[in-house]
């Protein structure tokens, strides 16, 4: 019975990066002699430990063998006779089928650490075509070590799978995993990048691949291409450090920008609403968390008014802010401004501008948060106002009392409706 240190830990340690987790495969034993030995089963497709102190994974060194489609399609054997170099040769990429023994010593059969060193993603094995999830795991990996290529046999056999449907089989669960990792990697673009270039994207997001192409004005956008601004918007969103419901705002706030009428371009009029709709199918599709999904509604309907707010009347900025929820939910209005910064920045030659509304809609709910609203409401009350009657005293007040921290401005209906 031999454990090694295998995986991501062993290609990090080469790397010079930090390693968080540490994943070990046994080779000559049996589930049996592992439970003897204190170790707990976790494993429900293949056998899989929690050592005892460490709660580290232990996984039996295991072969498997394509049964079907997609992700769950096979059949798995783990048992003493299982070598190492066979349980390396299941891996994804050659640097992630290295190991470590006990005595430090690396075992490398696939050239893994040659491949480190030319910065290359290269499959191990033509296996990498029998699994899917490897599409997106390769994509994550590039969005992580960005000045790594893709080898051109890796990047054909990637577009064969897809060219025969392995990437339709994909579950929603796995592909919104792999996606909200790789949005949070060094540069997310390097996942997009990828991902079309195999045609995996098209599958997968139709609505974000359609955007390359599609032109924007060039006084607005001097990138013009929306593909290309949505690249720049989110390793905008890395290069602040923004959360993962941050980056998915990023991600689908101009997706309706791919369903503008052709005679229409290059502007893109109402497309705040189309994205919205849009978002709603790819959430659904994908079972996005609720806490992404709400701050991508938000974005998706209000970043370009929210982009014009500094020229805002007092009235117009309060409505605004009720649209964004913010009094209700003043917590969140950070992450909506951040997105909206990101979007803003994520254009050539805008990468280090200042974006005025992040300074000025935060003080504007301060502003109006100082209404005592519970006070007004229940004079209201007393005068025998109810429900709208209400609402619309709050707003006056919320609106005199912004007013009087900011000068008049000269626009307001046109540019919040």
């Amino acid at each position: 019975m031999k454990t090694y240190l295998v995986g991501g830990a062993v290609r990090d340690r080469l790397l010079g990066r930090p390693t968080q987790d540490h994943d070990w495969v046994v080779v000559g034993a049996s589930p049996e002699a592992m439970v003897a030995r204190g170790f707990l089963p976790v494993g429900r497709d293949f056998p899989v430990f929690l050592h005892p102190q460490t709660k580290e994974e232990y996984a039996l060194a295991r072969t498997e063998r394509k049964s079907g489609r997609g992700y769950h399609g096979f059949v798995f054997q783990a048992t003493p006779e299982v070598t190492l170099e066979e349980d390396l040769a299941r891996r994804d990429l050659t640097i992630n089928a290295m190991a470590q023994g006990e005595d430090g010593a690396l075992v490398d059969p696939y050239g893994g650490q040659q491949d480190l060193n030319a910065r290359v993603l290269r499959h191990v094995s033509p296996a990498f075509g029998e699994d899917p999830v490897r599409i997106l795991r390769l994509a994550r990996f590039a969005a992580r070590l960005p000045d790594f290529t893709v080898a051109p046999d890796t990047a054909d056999l990637m577009r064969r799978m897809v060219d025969k449907g392995e990437a339709d089989h994909l579950v929603a669960e796995r592909v919104w995993q792999e996606l909200a990792r790789g949005l949070m990697e060094a540069r997310p673009s390097r996942m997009f990048d990828v991902l079309r270039d195999c045609g995996a994207l098209a599958r997968l997001l139709p609505e974000v691949n359609r955007l390359w192409g599609v032109p924007q004005r060039a006084d607005y956008h001097p990138e013009v291409d929306t593909g290309v601004h949505l690249m720049m918007v989110l390793d905008m969103s890395a290069r602040l450090q923004a959360s993962l419901p941050v980056r998915f705002a990023c991600l689908c706030h101009d997706l309706g920008k791919g369903t503008t009428p052709a005679d229409v371009l290059p502007r893109h009029l109402g497309h705040e609403g189309r994205s919205a709709k849009l978002l709603k199918d790819v959430c659904e599709r994908l079972r996005v968390p609720n806490e992404c999904r709400e701050l991508a509604d938000v974005v998706a309907r209000e970043h370009g008014n929210i982009h014009r707010s500094t020229d805002l009347s007092a009235a117009a900025t309060v409505r605004l802010l009720e649209r964004l929820d913010a009094f209700r939910k003043p917590q969140r209005l950070p992450d909506i401004l951040l997105a909206c910064e990101c979007d803003a920045r994520g254009r050539l030659g805008f990468e280090d501008s200042t974006y005025q509304p992040a300074t000025a809609l935060p003080l504007a709910l301060k502003a109006c948060q100082s209404v005592d609203t519970a006070q007004l409401a229940a004079q209201a009350m007393e005068r025998g106002q109810k429900g709208a009657a209400i609402a619309d005293v709050i707003q006056q007040a919320r609106t005199q009392a912004l007013a009087g921290l900011r000068p008049p401005q000269p626009h307001d209906e046109d540019k919040t409706q």
